[in-house]
């Protein structure tokens, strides 16, 4: 395997603007770093799962893929054009509100993997260019599996970190933030369907 090409893919995949980034940063802005860990977490366990599942079931889904591909995007781009209006229009939310979104932040952290067609697409670049072609066993897509996942976790965290670090002034600057960060998630929507 080319290591080098592989690290290089999956940090410039994992790190850069995404659903699953904005998102994390957003919510750390809200609730703070800690109360965001879990939708960090979420996302490694979504992301686990989806590259456990395009390793052992690769055939398949490849063959599916041309027929789910169109619905899944529309399905994939509607929400985040959804979450986009959302951030663009949320205000500052009552304690008990709070209360019950962070207790689903890692639902939502898992749930989102299986509606984001850049991870799942991800998912099955890396499975079909990388891990297929020079491992066979079980324990290596696991342990692949595990080791994307954990990476997941670590970019999700680190925009959450920059969300928390800068948690006053993006109160400050909250209209002008979310507007940016709703524009950014409304960019990778568009990006997605005119690839």
């Amino acid at each position: 395997m080319p290591v080098f090409s592989f690290l290089l893919f999956i940090i410039i995949t994992s790190f850069t603007p995404g659903p699953n980034n904005f998102m994390a940063m957003v919510f750390a802005k809200q609730y703070g770093l800690a109360k965001t860990i879990p939708f960090c977490l979420g996302v490694g366990i979504g992301f686990f799962i989806i590259i456990g599942l395009s390793s052992f079931f690769n055939t398949i889904m490849l063959n599916i893929l041309p027929a789910i591909e169109l619905p899944l995007t529309i399905f994939g781009v509607g929400y985040m054009l959804y979450l986009a209006y959302k951030i663009l229009t949320s205000k500052e939310l009552e304690d008990h509100d709070n209360e019950e979104k962070k207790r689903n932040l890692f639902f939502l952290g898992a749930f989102v993997q299986f509606i984001n067609p850049k991870g799942i697409l991800f998912g099955l670049t890396v499975v079909v260019t990388y891990i297929l072609p020079y491992y066979s066993s079980y324990i290596s897509y696991l342990l692949f599996s595990f080791f994307l996942a954990l990476v997941g976790v670590i970019s999700t965290f680190s925009w959450a970190l920059c969300g928390s670090v800068f948690q006053k002034a993006l109160q400050q600057y909250r209209k002008p933030f979310n507007m940016i960060m709703a524009l950014l998630l409304m960019y990778s929507a568009v990006s997605i369907v005119v690839h």
